[in-house]
């Protein structure tokens, strides 16, 4: 009588285990210890309600979510072994396990098929929760012609069984690459909202006060798209250098805007189709006779449909920015990718034509609906960097001391206030 056994441990809990260090299995079981209390249940389980509160969670994507915890046991109660074997699989998994996670995830009407309504309930809940607003007294996502162009970036296949379109697992895999922003926000979901966690971050976009904000083509739900595949630094502040409706469509005018700036930026261009895409240049628009740049550079599409599209590394045709060539085999212009006369994107020095082509520089396809580029709206963006802020503000405190040590200077021997 006095053998009596514990039940055995549930082998997935003893395996997940393994996954943490002995200091994370507390710190853990601090939190389940913490929920608990709150929960209002003899501090033995998470409820629903504290554990969507506390990981900043609601509506269909904070209910998944714990289903999904609780292994779908729909029992309301979420016990430590739980916890430990969802963030194993989800936060310490292969990169397949977490990416099965996160595709049962958006499956907001578990019934194991993806299918394109699951996808769209779970990005009005992602850009809800980013941008915390709805339309006032309906209820409704003020997002929705967001949620369509990134709902446009999918392969989407008819099933048997299933009266609507929906996504395989490979094709959620590939959705996840051309939406970073989506996956970098799907990916962190059981970690505590603190100011920056991964893919809530959306840049300031900084310009003169007395532009009309409704004639730029960078919506902060854009920016959200594209800082998805920026790192935490490139997301400080997004400034505004040009714009055509503003400084004319002029490559010159261009190139005299940005000159002064030396850090990264975005080229967004609205064609006469009305479609609207882009690049991210890392480097410096400079006159050169060849391809330059780094792989940190990538192009771009926001309208009709949303994507990314980075360097493959099957080149390292990046950057061009050609300015008073006489040849015709280094056009004058700036693009991205492809070869010359065959580039992913490209503006002639002209601003009023181009072209874009599929283009293995990126895998990227043809951005625009015809392949020709005939610009509407034409504008850049500087990205400003912290450590680039930094350095700003220590130039200008340099010039200030500078001019104070001039000035004393000019006072010791009486010439500081003279007209001469």
């Amino acid at each position: 009588m006095g053998n009596a056994q514990s039940p055995p441990a549930d082998p997935r809990f003893v395996s997940a285990s393994r996954a943490f260090t002995q200091n994370e299995l507390e710190e853990l079981k601090s939190l389940f210890m913490s929920l608990a209390a709150q929960s209002q249940n003899n501090a033995k389980h998470i409820s629903s309600s504290v554990f969507q509160v506390y990981f900043g969670l609601n509506g269909p994507l904070g209910e998944r979510m714990f289903d999904l915890a609780t292994q779908n046991r729909k029992d309301q109660k979420l016990s430590f072994e739980d916890l430990v074997v969802a963030k194993a699989t989800y936060e310490k998994g292969t990169k397949d396990e977490i990416e099965e996670f996160l595709y049962q995830l958006v499956d907001i009407n578990d019934d194991g098929i993806l299918g394109r309504s699951d996808l769209e309930s779970a990005l009005i809940a992602m850009l809800d929760s980013i941008f915390s607003t709805k339309i006032s007294g309906t209820g409704l996502s003020s997002h929705q012609d967001s949620v369509n162009v990134f709902l446009n970036a999918g392969m989407y296949s008819k099933n048997e069984g299933c009266n609507e379109e929906s996504m395989s697992f490979e094709d959620f895999k590939a959705w996840c690459t051309l939406i970073p922003s989506a996956r970098k926000f799907l990916g962190s979901l059981l970690m505590h909202p603190d100011p920056g966690r991964p893919g809530c971050q959306v840049p300031p976009l900084l310009h003169l006060k007395n532009i009309d904000s409704s004639i730029l083509l960078l919506r902060k739900e854009y920016a959200w798209h594209i800082g998805g595949a920026l790192s935490q630094q490139e997301l400080e502040e997004w400034k505004l250098l040009y714009h055509s409706a503003l400084n004319g469509l002029s490559f010159n005018t261009f190139l005299g805007s940005i000159s002064n700036d030396e850090g990264p930026t975005l080229l967004i261009i609205k064609d006469k189709e009305g479609y609207i895409y882009g690049g991210y240049a890392s480097q410096p628009w400079e006159k050169h006779g060849d391809f330059y740049g780094d792989m940190k550079s990538f192009l771009f599409q926001l309208y009709p449909k949303a994507a990314i599209f980075r360097p493959t590394g099957a080149n390292n045709n990046l950057q061009w920015c050609a300015v008073n060539f006489s040849s015709e085999s280094i056009p004058n212009g700036i693009g991205f990718g492809g070869r010359v006369n065959h580039f992913g994107l490209f503006l002639s020095a002209g601003f009023d034509q181009g072209h874009t082509f599929t283009c293995t520089t990126f895998g990227s396809p043809s951005l625009s609906k015809t392949g020709r580029i005939y610009p509407e709206v034409i504008e850049c963006w500087g990205v400003i960097k912290g450590s680039q802020k930094e350095n700003q503000d220590a130039v200008k405190g340099t010039v200030l001391d500078r001019f104070k040590e001039d000035r004393h200077m000019l006072n010791m021997v009486g010439l500081a206030n003279s007209s001469e």
